[in-house]
């Protein structure tokens, strides 16, 4: 799993430092380059290779999709991480980048790779159909903005100190990162032109997915050690934040986790073997660094 894992990484990093190197210099690409290198483990863009290989689609062309969905993650966590939002002043091991440029630098490089991943999936070096492409942009844009992440930060935020039910904090976690990972899932069979049924039923396991990946991470700042998370933990009880563990407590999140495995395994059954990888990558989510 991990050498599957590092293999994509290091693709997807490798097209990433190719394609801003061929852009015009500006202040901000080194700023941009802070933001997403080294980029964390990449699993979304292993989520995304593994859902490609059950259906043949072409290793480059995910590994620039995926590009592009690493740079909608990052812009993410830039504005996730300034004072006005959850105020982290420490990620992926190193400063936040507010703490290491400024804050008004900070939000014009997130705001920058927020437009760079569109400007990857327009790319005429993409070699799939126009029409493809399009559907992939608005996809993204809508995973992207207030139906997904944006919105679900700002509920996120709305929620904190709050009783919040259950089912408002499963529909806040998968705006929030749900919404990125369906994406995920959704490409391949947008690229090999599936019906809406198949497309939808590629969603849904994303969504599921990516639900699966926020509660991991709520675990992990629960559980774990900053110097392991590379974040600091334990922030989320300090301020309140609305998620399935304050309020169904530790143990029952755990068994929560376990069936959204099992009734994502159970729809890749028909898949046979050929769900291997991501099978592996589902036990990684819910299981890494904790």
């Amino acid at each position: 799993m991990k050498t599957k894992l590092d293999r994509i990484a290091k693709d997807t990093n490798h097209f990433l430092k190719r394609f801003l190197n061929r852009q015009t210099n500006s202040n901000l690409i080194l700023v941009m380059k802070y933001g997403l290198f080294p980029g964390g483990k990449k699993i979304r863009s292993k989520i995304l290779v593994d859902i490609g290989s059950l259906l043949s689609v072409d290793y480059k062309t995910l590994i620039a999709i995926g590009a592009a969905i690493e740079c909608i993650h990052a812009y993410s966590l830039i504005h996730d991480d300034l004072p006005c939002m959850d105020n982290d002043k420490m990620r992926r091991g190193k400063p936040s980048t507010h703490i290491k440029f400024g804050e008004s630098t900070a939000v014009l490089a997130g705001n920058s790779l927020l437009t760079m991943a569109f400007e990857i999936l327009a790319s005429p070096s993409l070699k799939i159909k126009k029409k493809i492409q399009i559907n992939l942009i608005k996809k993204l844009s809508e995973c992207s903005g207030h139906l997904g992440i944006a919105g679900g930060q700002y509920l996120d935020l709305s929620y904190e100190k709050k009783k919040i039910s259950k089912k408002k904090i499963i529909e806040m976690e998968i705006k929030k990162t749900g919404k990125l990972f369906s994406f995920c899932c959704a490409v391949p069979a947008i690229i090999k032109n599936k019906n809406i049924n198949e497309i939808k039923f590629f969603e849904n396991i994303g969504s599921n997915i990516g639900l699966l990946f926020q509660i991991a991470d709520d675990l992990i700042d629960f559980k774990s050690s900053s110097k392991i998370a590379g974040k600091k933990t334990e922030k989320d009880k300090k301020k309140g934040k609305a998620t399935l563990i304050s309020l169904m407590g530790y143990m029952n999140t755990i068994k929560y986790c376990d069936k959204i495995i099992l009734k994502t395994n159970k729809r890749l059954d028909k898949y046979g073997t050929k769900s291997k990888n991501i099978r592996e990558t589902l036990d990684y989510i819910l299981n890494r660094d904790r």
